[in-house]
C-alpha cells in the first residue's frame, strides 16, 4: 500500500469513527420519548440517557488529551473503540434507566477519543492546504450525521424496537474496532509526558485567539439551533418543517464553504478569511436580531437571515480550528480537546441563556447569538495571531 492510500484509508476510519461519536446521540434520540414507557420511569430521568452521554463526552474529551501523555495513539483509539462498541452492546441489555444512564456516561467517554486525536493525525497525515481541505471535508460529513442519523434511528424504532439503536452502535463500533487494528494510525504518536499541560495551553494568547474564537462561532450558531424550533413554532406561528429548511439551507451553506475555504485562503489570506467568516457570522446575527426587534414573524425569512451564519462558520471553522491546533504544537491531543470542550461549554452556556427570554419572540434569541458571536470577533482582534516562525 502507497503512503497516499495508507493516509487516505486512515482519513476515512477516523471519518468512521468521528461520525459514530455524533450517532452516539443522533441515533439513540428518537428512542428517548419511549423509554419511561420502557423502565416506568419520568420524562424527566429518561433524558438523562441523553445528558449522561454529553457530559461522559465533556470529561473524555480532557482524559484522553491527558492519557495521550503515557500511550500511543493507536492504542488509545483501539481500548476506545473497544468500550464504545461493548457500553452500546450492554445498553441494548439494561435492566433498568439507571444502569443504561451509567452505561451512556461511558459510552460518551469512550466516543470522545476521536474528536481529539482526528486533528493531530490529520496535521501528521497532510501538508496544511491539504490538511485545512480534510478538516472541512471532516466538517462536512459533522454536519450532515445530525440531519440524516435520527431518520434512521426513526426506521430502527419503529420496526426493530429501541435496543435497535444500541445494537447498530455496538456492531458499527466492533467493526471499526477491527479496522483500526489493521489500518491503525501512524507511528510517532506518543508524546512521553513531556508535551506540556492544560494550563500552559491555557495561558497561551495565541492558542486562546483560536480555541475561543471558533468555539464561540461554532457555539453561537448551534445555540441558535437549539433555540430556534421553540421560537418558529411558539412565536411565528410555524411548524417544525420550517425548522427543517432552515437546518438543510444553513448545512449547505456550511459544506460548501466548508470545501471551498482553503482555496479562498490560498488567495486572501488565512487570517483575512478567519476574520471575514466570523464577522459574516455575527452579521448574519445581528440581521436576525434586527429582523426580530422590528416584529418580523415570518419563518420563511429566518434561513435567508441564517444561511450567512452557516457560510462563514465553513469558511473560518476548518483553516481556524486546524491553526489551534498548529499553535497547540506538539500538545495537539490537549488542543484539540480543549477547542471541542470549549465548544461544548459556550453551546451549554448559551442554550441556558437564552432559556430563560427564548418565548420572548426572535429578537431575544438572536441577542444571545449576536453577542457570542460579537465575543468571538473582538478575540480576534485583541488577541496575538499565529506567527510563520511558530507555525512552521
Amino acid at each position: 500500500m502507497t503512503r497516499s492510500s495508507s493516509a487516505s484509508f486512515t482519513f476515512i476510519l477516523l471519518i468512521i469513527c468521528t461520525a459514530l461519536s455524533l450517532a452516539g446521540t443522533d441515533l439513540i434520540l428518537p428512542a428517548v420519548p419511549v423509554l419511561p414507557g420502557v423502565f416506568s420511569t419520568s420524562e424527566a430521568t429518561a433524558q438523562m440517557v441523553l445528558a449522561a452521554y454529553v457530559g461522559g463526552s465533556a470529561f473524555g474529551l480532557l482524559l484522553f488529551g491527558r492519557l495521550a501523555d503515557h500511550f500511543d495513539r493507536k492504542t488509545l483509539m483501539v481500548a476506545a473503540l473497544a468500550a464504545f462498541a461493548a457500553t452500546s452492546f450492554a445498553g441494548a441489555f439494561a435492566p433498568d434507566i439507571y444502569v443504561l444512564i451509567g452505561l451512556r456516561f461511558l459510552q460518551g467517554v469512550a466516543a470522545s477519543a476521536a474528536p481529539v486525536f482526528a486533528p493531530g493525525v490529520i496535521r501528521q497525515l497532510f501538508s496544511e492546504k491539504t490538511a485545512v481541505r480534510a478538516v472541512g471535508f471532516l466538517g462536512s460529513v459533522e454536519s450532515l450525521v445530525p440531519a440524516l442519523v435520527p431518520i434512521a434511528g426513526v426506521a430502527l424504532l419503529a420496526h426493530f424496537g429501541w435496543q435497535s439503536s444500541f445494537e447498530l452502535l455496538g456492531a458499527a463500533g466492533a467493526i471499526v474496532f477491527v479496522l483500526m487494528l489493521l489500518i491503525g494510525l501512524p507511528r510517532g504518536q506518543r508524546t512521553g509526558g513531556t508535551q506540556g499541560t492544560y494550563r500552559q495551553l491555557l495561558t497561551d494568547p495565541v492558542f486562546m485567539r483560536y480555541a475561543l474564537s471558533q468555539a464561540m462561532t461554532l457555539g453561537g450558531l448551534l445555540t441558535f439551533v437549539f433555540g430556534i424550533p421553540m421560537v418558529i413554532v411558539e412565536t411565528m406561528g410555524g411548524t417544525l418543517t420550517d425548522f427543517i429548511i432552515v437546518q438543510i439551507v444553513s448545512v449547505a451553506g456550511f459544506i460548501v464553504a466548508a470545501n471551498l475555504t482553503a482555496k479562498i485562503a490560498e488567495r486572501f489570506g488565512t487570517e483575512e478569511v478567519i476574520l471575514a467568516g466570523s464577522a459574516m457570522a455575527a452579521a448574519s446575527a445581528l440581521a436576525l436580531l434586527a429582523y426580530g426587534l422590528s416584529g418580523g414573524t415570518n419563518p420563511l425569512l429566518v434561513p435567508v437571515l441564517f444561511l450567512p451564519m452557516g457560510i462563514g462558520l465553513g469558511l473560518r471553522g476548518p483553516i481556524g480550528f486546524y491553526r489551534g491546533i498548529v499553535a497547540s504544537g506538539s500538545n495537539d491531543a490537549r488542543g484539540a480537546a480543549l477547542i471541542v470542550f470549549f465548544v461544548f461549554m459556550t453551546t451549554t452556556l448559551g442554550t441556558m441563556a437564552a432559556a430563560p427570554v427564548i418565548t420572548m419572540g426572535l429578537w431575544a434569541l438572536a441577542l444571545v447569538v449576536s453577542a457570542i458571536h460579537f465575543a468571538s470577533v473582538a478575540i480576534l482582534c485583541a488577541f496575538p495571531k499565529l506567527t510563520e516562525a511558530r507555525s512552521g
